[in-house]
């Protein structure tokens, strides 16, 4: 609906209709139009800011009610109203001084508000309360500076001290006590003397927690240390050191653009414009500390880690920034590194920082919207490729072959784009073919990723092959196991297709062979049993080397434990390696009319091995979780890579799909890890996670496979599958988690329903697809026990009308669900009641339902009939006139009723039925004549 078609005041009386109703997004929206069209500060536009405050007090958006509430008393002083509501949301963000004051202020122009004078009197004792432990926290805090502080002080002590001030931030009165009293700078001070790294980690964690969504506080701390500190502070060997500061830096950022910690947050617009200079100096800084020699390999990681993080938010336009301030040419840098050989003027490295690099590119480039914005990007590496190769030195010819080799592992586009320009893939061939083996190493490393395209296998295939053989026959390991893996990954361009083999038969498994000698045996370092994964994560896309791996318990188990070293170059290898074995890749869904088709018209057709058949992945399945694969899975998951975590998402659905290994799954922590993946990364894999969570919600007591906290959580991604971009399996199994959830308690439900989940389940009621109707049916069944979704019935609609049709289903379970909701309606809602006659067929359904053959469906409908009579005289009136009461004296009276429960129900209707004195009870056993 055009804003312009309704008056702010017709606006406005839509909004509450919406409110009672229930549905506050809607009621939130008719607000807020209504207020767009007030532009004088009146009485009219404080009431539209009123009615909205409600609406997020609801919702709990408690900072958003107080500003709304704020703009009503420039308007009106003082208004109760107003003062209320800006009381209650100030008690829900903790400042119990404040709303004390606003229930004060209601009191003077209200004294007689007994509501307001149980709270002020609640408010009155908790900020007393709060005075007497900010007296006995002021000694505390004393103590604890002293403490911690103190240089010569006893080293256990002070790290006590310094956690214990720790966790007092994390408390909202803690931290504003402690930020008063100057804890920012003595934390700079410390920085440059401190040798202990616990004191050190735990006081860079403090200042986080003083930043958490106080932007006023940030700016205070910055202005007093600087930002240049916080880079100083991340700059170590130290993991948790490095994790503290990248930690700390980040909460800076959703400070100033309010982010939170959840996932998925967005910053907020008005403060990323509020805030803008200091955005772009952090990301100045960042852009700076990628190329900084004297950072740490780890350090850089995490700077590279912040911008991959963020590079993504529209609102900090820091994609096409970080382009114009040539921090491509920085990044290409860092991807031209070598850890093992450390060129002059060479930046300290991990094992992991060129993957890291690699996926910072793709996030990058993903944000390039436009073509000129891509356009630019390649400039930009087309400029460092080409300053590289003009300078005569061997050393930047390997320089740039190693940055084309992360470029390919990244935005593979572009990467290909240069691979495919005059004399550079010959160039590799010659550093392949040389005697150095440096030259060997990176020109090993980028055919592997070069030979990703298939137009760029069969050239490396028909040029490059025989080069791989020499190479393979090294007597040096790092050599050999790099052209094995190109062998590999040549030996591979087939796919899954058997009739396309590039090498002769039985080549697959001999270099699978090869590859399993080096995984396995512990005397070959880190890196080469890397490489020998990486050539395993190819071959098995050949089902007999699948089923051969498998089997192998020592070469799984040598993967597995390869994986939880947590090194980020390792990660994929790992998890592609799964995904084939488990045949947890997307599958062109193959039609036999087209087969013909291409048959006729002479086209390829791709032909699956007999060992990939359901049978053979279902045992493969069970045997990788029995073999704990589950574990490395939950490790791997915390990797900052989006393609990465897809992967894994897609080996826990996979896993999830075979009921006796669910319980196995929950055992081993993968909930957790699931709910994670379920509402991060890329869309196929959030909804992988997601279908996994629902087959777990399935099998498993959901207060056992999500306990605590984690049972609302799992809510959100169970909600997400229900949209047509889903397939039927994942919707079902959606909402048959949904069904078991919404059964457990009224919180439950009232999440469920809070997330929108009620108007997105109910669509599936009107499905054709029989066990979609169904299942839907049964959701909406159990969410009828809260008395929220009895509302969405009550309202001006025929949903009480569908659930009668549904009551005449062919399918069993479909009634059942359908006459259980309108038994529970019925018991509630005398609206429901009187809505039932709205439908044409309700005496059919109705006597449908009390004839049936099927106990439950006959107990359903005695149950609705008595609530019916049991509710007013006038609807047992209507019940009376028709031929209802026979049914139930038959009911009550027959002996081929067999439910004891049944007979005493239809006799309950009858005696309501005499409550009114519609009739007298005096039954005729013979006859069954009710006068």
């Amino acid at each position: 609906m055009n804003i312009t078609e309704l008056t702010a005041q017709e606006w406005k009386e839509k909004g509450n209709e919406e409110f009672k109703s229930g549905y506050l997004d809607n009621a939130l929206v008719c607000y807020t139009n209504a207020l767009k069209l007030t532009n004088d500060n009146n009485s009219y536009k404080a009431v539209f800011l009123k009615n909205r405050a409600a609406v997020y007090l609801k919702q709990n958006e408690y900072n958003k009610v107080i500003e709304d509430c704020n703009e009503v008393l420039k308007i009106i002083p003082n208004d109760p109203k107003a003062l209320f509501r800006r009381c209650q949301a100030l008690e829900g963000i903790e400042k119990f001084e404040e709303a004390y004051r606003d229930a004060l202020d209601i009191l003077k122009v209200d004294s007689g508000n007994k509501v307001i004078q149980l709270i002020a009197g609640r408010l009155f004792v908790i900020c007393q309360e709060k005075l007497k432990q900010n007296c006995q926290l002021s000694v505390k805090v004393s103590q604890m500076f002293d403490l911690a502080f103190e240089m010569h002080a006893d080293i256990e002590k002070r790290e006590t001290a310094m956690n214990n001030l720790l966790v007092l931030t994390k408390e909202r009165a803690g931290a504003e006590f402690i930020f008063k009293k100057g804890i920012a700078l003595k934390i700079h001070k410390l920085l440059k003397l401190e040798k202990n790294e616990v004191i050190i980690i735990a006081a860079i964690r403090i200042l986080a927690e003083l930043f958490q969504n106080n932007e006023e506080r940030t700016t205070i701390i910055l202005h007093d240390i600087g930002v240049p500190w916080f880079f100083d502070a991340i700059n170590s060997k130290n993991e948790e050191r490095v994790n503290a500061g990248q930690y700390c830096i980040q909460t800076v950022l959703n400070s100033y653009s309010g982010m939170s910690t959840k996932p998925n947050s967005k910053p907020n617009k008005e403060m990323c414009e509020k805030y803008k200079k200091e955005i772009d100096n952090i990301l100045s800084y960042l852009l700076y500390c990628t190329t900084n020699r004297t950072f740490t390999g780890q350090a850089r990681n995490a700077i590279i880690e912040l911008i991959m993080k963020n590079i993504h938010h529209d609102m900090f336009n820091w994609a096409e920034q970080f382009v114009e301030l040539q921090g491509l040419q920085r990044l290409m840098e860092v991807s031209s590194e070598l850890e093992e050989y450390k060129f002059e003027s060479a930046m300290d490295i991990t094992a992991s920082t060129r993957t890291i690099t690699s996926v910072c590119f793709a996030r990058i480039y993903e944000n390039m919207y436009y073509d000129a914005a891509k356009e630019k990007f390649r400039t930009a590496i087309d400029e460092f490729i080409k300053d590289k190769l003009l300078a005569p030195d061997i050393e930047s010819k390997i320089r740039v072959v190693v940055a084309i080799t992360t470029l390919l592992l990244g935005p593979s586009d572009v990467g290909n784009s240069i691979i495919a320009k005059d004399g550079i893939l010959q160039m590799i061939f010659a550093m392949a073919s040389s005697d150095n083996v440096l030259q060997q190493k990176v020109a090993c490393e980028c055919i592997i990723a070069a030979a990703s395209k298939k137009d760029k296998a069969t050239s490396i295939i028909n040029q490059g092959i025989n080069i791989l053989k020499k190479l393979y026959q090294s007597k040096d390991d790092t050599i050999r196991v790099r052209a094995l893996v190109g062998l590999c990954k040549l030996s591979s361009s087939g796919g899954t297709d058997t009739s396309i083999r590039p090498f002769a038969d039985g080549a697959s498994k001999k270099l699978a062979e090869a590859c399993r000698k080096f995984l396995i045996n512990p005397r070959k370092d880190k890196d080469m049993r890397k490489w020998a994964v990486e050539g395993l994560s190819y071959l098995t896309f050949d089902a007999e080397v699948k089923e051969k791996l498998v089997k192998d318990k020592e070469a799984i188990s040598a993967m597995i434990e390869l994986a939880k070293t947590g090194d980020k170059s390792i990660i994929y290898g790992v998890v592609t390696t799964l995904v084939n074995l488990c045949n947890a890749y997307d599958k062109q869904e193959i039609i036999p009319e087209m087969i013909d088709l291409a048959k006729f018209a002479k086209y390829h057709i791709p032909e699956e091995s007999e060992l990939d058949d359901p049978d053979f992945v279902n045992d493969r399945l069970v045997s990788l979780t029995k073999d704990g694969v589950i574990t490395a899975l939950v490790v791997l998951s915390k990797t900052d890579s989006q393609n990465s975590k897809e992967l894994i998402s897609r080996v826990f659905n996979a896993i999830c799909s075979q009921v006796e290994v669910r319980g196995i799954v929950v055992q081993q922590g993968a909930a957790k890890a699931l709910l994670e993946l379920a509402l991060t990364g890329t869309n196929k894999g959030k909804k992988q996670a997601s279908q996994a969570l629902a087959r777990l919600g399935i099998t498993i007591n959901p207060e056992v496979a999500f306990p605590g906290q984690r049972i609302y959580e799992v809510i959100r991604p169970l909600i997400n599958l229900l949209n047509h971009e889903c397939n039927a399996l994942e919707n079902f199994e959606a909402m048959m988690a949904l069904c078991n959830l919404a059964g457990l308690n009224d919180n439950v439900r009232k999440k469920i329903l809070k997330e929108g989940g009620f108007q997105k389940i109910e669509v599936y009621m009107f499905e054709d697809h029989i066990m979609l109707k169904r299942a839907s049916t049964q959701v909406v069944n159990n969410l009828l026990m809260c008395e929220d979704t009895i509302k969405f019935f009550e309202g001006d609609n025929d949903r009480v009308k569908y659930l009668i049709i549904l009551c005449q289903e062919e399918d069993i379970d479909t009634c059942l669900a359908a006459a259980g909701a309108l038994a529970i309606l019925t018991s509630i809602s005398k609206i429901a009641c009187n809505k039932i006659f709205d439908s044409n067929n309700w005496l059919e359904s109705i006597k449908f339902l009390l004839a049936n053959p099927n106990q439950d469906l006959q107990h359903r409908g005695v149950v609705i009939v008595f609530n019916m009579i049991n509710c007013n005289k006038e609807i047992a009136i209507r019940l009376i006139e028709t031929d209802l009461m026979e049914l139930l004296i038959v009911m009550a009276k027959s002996e081929l009723i067999e439910n004891p429960i049944v007979k005493k129900m239809a006799d309950n209707a009858l005696e309501a039925a005499a409550k009114w004195k519609l009739v007298e009870k005096i039954v005729d056993v013979h006859t069954n004549v009710l006068t």
